[in-house]
């Protein structure tokens, strides 16, 4: 009997996939397109960092489908990230079409429709580990649904900080003087 071994997949092939997916050891996981609120609520979250930049702050606000990559891959095995809205210190890459090298200070993620339950809670709690394992400061996971922000530092991963309508949410230390009320991002 034979095994037939398929050729581990690199940031190249990534590079040629239509559509958002991630590098996660060796293998191309696609990520299904969001629906019209998870959108929304990322794009507010990217335009409110803008605005914070065009206002004097400094960094890169980065929009969805943005890839950051990761070589050598982070000890779990992904290669990259692809947050749906992010903040980036570093420096840009040389050719402007490829991935970032590096992480952002500041990852946001926005549940879609099927990010809901044990599982996805799992793949969440994963993935934060993987972006503070790169080096991001701050991860917020935006929940549309229950209209909140639970924000996770580097420095506590795993005791949050859970935002509601009426509250005003920020990504200290790694944005430092931005925040955003949790009514604009949820209007």
């Amino acid at each position: 009997m034979s095994t037939v071994v398929s050729p581990r997949a690199t940031l190249d092939d990534l590079m040629q996939v239509d559509g958002k997916a991630e590098l996660i050891n060796g293998r191309i996981v696609r990520i299904m397109p969001s629906g019209f609120l998870p959108g929304r609520v990322a794009r507010r979250i990217t335009r409110s960092l803008e605005d914070f930049v065009a206002s004097g702050g400094h960094g890169e606000p980065i929009a969805d489908n943005v890839g950051y990559a990761f070589d050598p891959p982070l000890p779990s095995g992904r290669q990259t990230l692809s947050p749906d809205s992010s903040f980036y210190t570093g420096p840009l890459p040389t050719n402007l079409m490829r991935f970032i090298d590096g992480c952002p200070v500041f990852a946001v993620e926005v549940r879609s429709e099927h990010d809901y339950g044990p599982k996805p809670d799992l793949e969440y709690a994963e993935k934060r580990a993987d972006y503070f394992a790169a080096g991001t400061l701050v991860v917020w996971d935006v929940d549309p649904v229950a209209e909140t922000v639970t924000v996770y530092t580097t420095t506590a991963p795993t005791t949050p900080t859970v935002f509601h309508r009426g509250d005003t949410a920020d990504a200290e230390p790694a944005v430092t003087g931005w925040c955003l009320s949790v009514d604009a991002i949820f209007a």
